[in-house]
C-alpha cells in the first residue's frame, strides 16, 4: 500500500445483526408471537428470532440457536439473513468457521443488491479468503457497494484507485471517492483526502484544503492526521506558521505512539522551537521512536549519547544507535549516518568496538529499559 493508502483494504468481518425490518414483512414484536411465526416458516420472524438469540434479547444468548434460525431464513432468500449468515461463517460464530460458506452466503445477499454483502465479498476477494485472491473481482464488488453509498466501500475504492489495485491507477478517481467518504466523516478518507490536496494527487494542490481535512481527522484522534497538521504548522503550509501549534499536534500523535511524531517532538525539545529546550526530554522522545526503529530517531539519539546531551555520555551506545540508523536509512541520510558511526567508532577501544558491532548486527538497542 502506498503512502496514500495507509490502511488495509476493506474492513474486518464482524457480525452485523441489524434489526432492520425484513423484506418479507414485519416480525411480531413479542417473543411468543415471534417464535410462533418463526415456527410457521415466516422468514422475517426466523431472522428476528435469530437476532434475539445472538443479542440475548429476551432469551439466553445462544450463538448456535441464532445461527439455526438465521440459516432457516437465509434458505428462504431473506437477504439480511444471508448476509449475516455469511459473516457468521467467516468468523465461526455459532457455526464452524468456513470461508467458502461465508462467500457463498455473502454472494447470495450481494446478488440481491445488499451493499454490505457486496463490500464484504470484495474483502473476501481482496484477501483470498474462501475464493482465489482476485483484486479485479474485489474492485468490482466494492464498486457495486460504493455506488450504493456503502461508506467503507467508498473509502476502499479510493485506496484501490490510488494504488492501482484491481484497476488502473487513477489519482483523480481516488480523490473523488475519498471526497465522498470524507464528507460522511470517514476518518481515514479525510486523512487521504488531506494528503491528496497536500501533494496534488488527483486534485490541484491546495495546502489550505489539506489543512482543513487533516484537522477534521486530527480532532477525531487520527494520529497520522495530527502529525500532518503539525508539519503544516511547522512550515506554514495552508495555515499560519506556528511552532507552538506544531508541537501541540506532534505531541498528540506522539502520545499515540506514532514514531515520526515522536521523532519530530524530540527534535523540537532539542532545538527549543515551540517549546522550552530540554535535551533530556528530547532524548526520551527520540528513544521511544528509536525502539520502533525510526532511522532519524536512532541517529538523533546516537548523537545525544555521543555528546552527552540530555543523557550520560556513552560512545558504545552512540555507535550502536548510529550503526542501526545507517542500516535503516537510505540515500544521503544513510551516508551521513554511517559517517557519524565511523567517527564514534574510531574513539572506541577494540573490545568496545567489537561488542558494539555485535549488538548493531543483531539490531539490538544497547539497553533494556526505556528512559525515564
Amino acid at each position: 500500500m502506498t503512502a496514500s493508502g495507509r490502511a488495509c483494504l476493506g474492513l474486518a468481518l464482524a457480525l452485523c445483526l441489524g434489526a432492520s425490518a425484513a423484506r418479507a414483512g414485519q416480525a411480531p414484536p413479542d417473543l411468543a408471537g415471534l417464535r410462533a411465526a418463526a415456527e410457521r416458516g415466516e422468514p422475517a420472524a426466523q431472522f428476528a428470532l435469530g437476532v434475539r438469540y445472538a443479542a440475548g434479547d429476551g432469551v439466553a444468548a445462544d450463538d448456535r440457536e441464532a445461527a439455526r434460525w438465521i440459516e432457516r431464513a437465509a434458505l428462504q432468500g431473506h437477504v439480511g439473513a444471508q448476509f449475516n449468515l455469511g459473516l457468521m461463517y467467516a468468523d465461526g460464530n455459532g457455526v464452524a468457521q468456513d470461508s467458502r460458506q461465508a462467500v457463498a452466503w455473502l454472494r447470495k445477499a450481494a446478488d440481491q443488491g445488499d451493499a454490505r454483502a457486496q463490500s464484504n465479498l470484495g474483502l473476501m476477494y481482496a484477501n483470498g479468503s474462501g475464493v482465489p485472491l482476485d483484486a479485479a473481482a474485489a474492485f468490482d464488488w466494492y464498486r457495486k457497494a460504493a455506488l450504493q453509498d456503502e461508506l467503507t466501500a467508498q473509502f476502499t475504492l479510493g485506496l484501490m484507485y490510488a494504488d492501482g489495485t484491481g484497476v488502473a491507477p487513477d489519482a483523480a478517481a481516488a480523490a473523488q471517492w475519498f471526497q465522498k467518504a470524507a464528507a460522511r466523516d470517514h476518518v481515514l478518507a479525510q486523512y487521504n483526502l488531506g494528503l491528496a490536496y497536500a501533494r496534488g494527487l488527483g486534485v490541484a494542490r491546495d495546502p489550505e484544503k489539506a489543512a482543513q481535512w487533516f484537522r477534521r481527522a486530527a480532532e477525531r484522534g487520527d494520529a497520522q492526521s495530527q502529525f500532518m497538521l503539525g508539519t503544516q504548522y511547522a512550515s506554514g503550509a495552508g495555515v499560519p506558521r506556528d511552532d507552538a501549534q506544531a508541537v501541540a499536534w506532534y505531541r498528540r500523535a506522539a502520545e499515540q505512539g506514532l514514531a515520526s511524531a515522536q521523532t519530530n517532538l524530540g527534535a523540537r525539545y532539542a532545538s527549543g522551537r515551540g517549546v522550552a529546550a530540554d535535551p533530556a526530554e528530547a532524548a526520551r522522545w527520540f528513544e521511544r521512536a528509536a525502539r520502533q526503529r525510526d532511522a532519524s530517531a536512532l541517529f538523533n539519539l546516537g548523537v545525544l549519547y555521543a555528546n552527552g546531551s540530555g543523557v550520560t555520555q556513552d560512545p558504545v551506545r552512540a555507535f550502536v544507535l548510529l550503526a542501526i540508523a545507517a542500516r535503516r536509512a537510505s540515500g544521503p541520510e544513510a551516508a551521513r549516518y554511517a559517517e557519524a558511526r565511523d567517527t564514534v567508532g574510531a574513539s572506541l577501544a577494540p573490545p568496545q568496538l567489537a561488542d558494539a558491532q555485535s549488538l548493531a548486527a543483531r539490531d539490538e538497542l544497547p539497553w533494556p529499559e526505556p528512559l525515564r
